[in-house]
This record gives C-alpha cells, structure tokens and sequence, in this order.
C-alpha cells in the first residue's frame, strides 16, 4: 500500500489529501530516508514524521485490506514507538 494512503487509512493523517501534501513537503520518512508519496510500506517498517512540536515514529504493524479501519482497530495496525521534541 502507497505510504500516503496507508497514513490516512490508520487514522495517523485525517485524510488523503493532507497526507499526500506532508509526504511532498518532506517531512516524512520510511526508514530513515524521505518518502515520496507512490512508495510502498511494508509490515515492520518505520515511519518518521516530523511535525513543528517534534517528530513521531511508527511501526507498521498490518496492511488494511479496506480503504479506512475503525479508529477502535488503530493499535492492531500501527504503533507509536517514539517521540521527539
């Protein structure tokens, strides 16, 4: 799955849109290199976002299947595994 649609598909990104314009602007990175918005995640990946309080890293846990997931489901897809300010 595309890394823009997998970001708003897990509720880390409200939606596409938004995640696409991060993903240009550069301010996020699969593993440790910046992403452009058609690259594929893959489970076990890592994704650095770094916002204007800090940056925030996630490990992709699962690929969903659907376009969106319920936001009760987010912990079985994703997990934050840091933050930095």
């Amino acid at each position: 799955m595309r890394i823009d649609k997998w970001l708003s598909a897990v509720n880390v990104v409200k939606r596409r849109t938004v995640a696409q314009d991060m993903v240009k602007s550069g301010v996020v990175y699969l593993n440790g290199t910046k992403a452009k918005p058609a690259k594929e995640v893959k489970i076990g990946d890592t994704i650095t976002i770094e916002y204007l309080k800090g940056a925030k890293q996630y490990e992709v846990l699962a690929i969903p299947k659907t376009k969106t997931i319920p936001k009760s489901k987010k912990e079985e897809y994703v997990q934050e595994v840091g933050s930095e300010k």
